[in-house]
């Protein structure tokens, strides 16, 4: 038994040398992954952890903005479309059939891809803001159709009474951050393979993409399916959290939320949206807490959110990432600042 647990160990143990703690970035990352996972063990306080369980879920949706509009290109000033379609989808079937929300989860979230697929192919011949204005009009489109059923939907009330997924605000926690670890790192993992690759080349030039013979059309509407997924799958768990569900999870203002978040951590990295909501939600839920921040909280955000755009014209993320490491200019690997030559290819990093 002892010779089972010490080979696992030792690969962890080589996994975490090899793969986390050789860049700064991905150290922090890992610390801040373990401390959200630590966190309940050392404060149980209710609001902290709804502070932290929101984060949560606005970060996957705020990431899975971030495939669509920071790796393909396709920026979407509609997202919240799929975020309320995933949480009225999940809703409705707990709240008329009485279904799990373990299983109305994932068909809420299996029915926000669909979504994002159709609404995917009426975009494919548009680009730029032409493209963005399209998909500002389609949450529009729903709220209005909600209205007109409010037997069914609830109308300008929406649905209360939705059961949760479990009783314990620690357990529902773990929930959100897990799931919040998993569903970031699966984005990821898109982003930074084969398919990542095709969609970052999309974004900076569809025609000659088309013309190696890769089948754009394809690999766009991939990106408005998988996109649509993890924001269903976020507003699913939103709406089994706070137990309502209504046409405020379709407002442009969240929509325009997750453009924020994306711009101000840093579009195209995954990781960029998950640290500005980390940063910017809890921020403004602090200022709502003293009086005298209060009634100027919009105001300061938008200072914040300005500043940031300035200074730090890439967003956060990217710019302490380039405080931290350097790319080698050979095999563009990046390095530890402070290291003279490559750790690959032991090219001069100066």
């Amino acid at each position: 038994m002892r010779r089972y647990t010490v080979v696992p160990a030792r690969r962890l143990g080589f996994l975490v040398r090899k793969e986390i703690l050789v860049l700064p970035s991905r150290t922090l990352v890992g610390v801040f992954s373990l401390g959200l996972i630590l966190l309940p063990w050392f404060s149980n306080d209710p609001y902290l952890l709804r502070v932290v369980i929101l984060s949560s879920i606005f970060a996957i949706y705020a990431a899975s903005w971030d495939l669509l509009a920071g790796y393909s290109g396709q920026v979407s000033f509609g997202h919240a479309l799929f975020f309320g379609v995933g949480g009225y989808g999940s809703a409705l079937l707990n709240y008329h059939l009485g279904w799990t929300p373990w299983l109305t989860i994932v068909i809420g979230a299996g029915v926000a891809m669909v979504a994002g697929f159709l609404v995917g192919i009426p975009c494919l011949r548009l680009r730029g803001s032409y493209l963005s204005l399209a998909t500002l009009a389609f949450p529009l489109i729903l709220t209005g159709l909600l209205f007109t059923i409010p037997e069914l939907s609830g109308g300008e009330l929406g649905i209360s009474g939705i059961r949760p997924l479990v009783r314990s605000r620690v357990g529902y926690y773990y929930i959100a951050v897990g799931a919040m670890l998993a569903v970031c790192f699966a984005l990821w993992k898109i982003g930074n393979s084969n398919t990542g690759l095709i969609l970052h080349a999309i974004r900076e030039d569809e025609v000659a993409v088309r013309a190696s013979g890769i089948n754009t059309v394809r690999y766009r509407l991939l990106a408005f399916s998988l996109s649509a997924l993890g924001a269903g799958f976020a507003g699913a768990l939103f709406a089994h959290f706070i137990r309502v569900i209504g046409p405020s999870t379709l407002e442009v203002a969240l929509s325009f939320q997750a453009v924020i978040w994306g711009i101000f951590g840093g579009v195209a990295s995954i990781y960029g949206p998950v640290a500005g909501v980390f940063v910017l939600y809890p921020l403004t839920e602090a200022m709502s807490l003293v009086r005298e921040l209060s009634e100027y909280r919009l105001l300061i955000f938008a200072i914040v959110v300005l500043l940031v755009l300035l200074f730090m014209p890439e967003g956060v993320a990217p710019w302490v990432r380039d405080k931290l490491e350097i790319r080698c200019p050979r095999c563009k690997v990046r390095n530890v600042v402070t290291r003279a030559t490559c750790h690959i290819c032991e090219a001069p990093l100066r």
